[in-house]
């Protein structure tokens, strides 16, 4: 495991999604046995990223209702204190290529077993999938329904 900032750094993606969800409160607790935090990340991309003809701007896309929107996703998951200690990143680009990126030097990357992927997914691969492949650090894949040593069960 490799140290940036002397801190151990567990890294999460987060979509909106049940598995994502699980995969945050397991890198939570995580992080918490090796002494180290938690950065939970969201990718976004333009439409134009898709393939299909869009305009140059995203007219509906508002970085700060998004981040406001993330934010709240990860309280919602994880409750007022624990949330606050996670740093939220919210990061334009492909979901592979940010989380690979942000998991550099990286304890872990942490990850659902199932995203908001689509029709997308059956032609690219998963998110999950790709980051086992290319990651430089452990990957963890967790599913919706987590069973944690000595604190329960989660389910979404």
């Amino acid at each position: 495991m490799e140290k940036r900032d002397s801190v151990l750094h567990v890294v999460v993606g987060v979509d909106a999604s049940p598995s994502s969800h699980a995969a945050l409160r397991w890198a939570v607790q995580y992080a918490e046995l090796i002494g180290g935090d938690v950065v939970a990340v969201a990718a976004w991309e333009p439409p134009w990223a898709y393939g299909w003809s869009a305009p140059a701007v995203d007219p509906t896309f508002d970085r700060t209702i998004a981040e406001r929107g993330f934010v709240n996703q990860v309280r919602q998951v994880l409750g007022e204190s624990d949330a606050a200690q996670v740093r939220k990143r919210l990061v334009k680009g492909h979901p592979v290529e940010v989380l690979l990126s942000e998991a550099k030097g990286a304890a872990a990357l942490v990850v659902g077993s199932r995203g908001m992927g689509g029709f997308r997914r059956t032609l690219l691969g998963s998110v999950s999938q790709q980051c086992a492949l290319h990651a430089t650090c452990p990957v963890v894949i967790v599913r919706a329904t987590v069973e944690v040593p000595d604190s329960g069960t989660y389910a979404e």
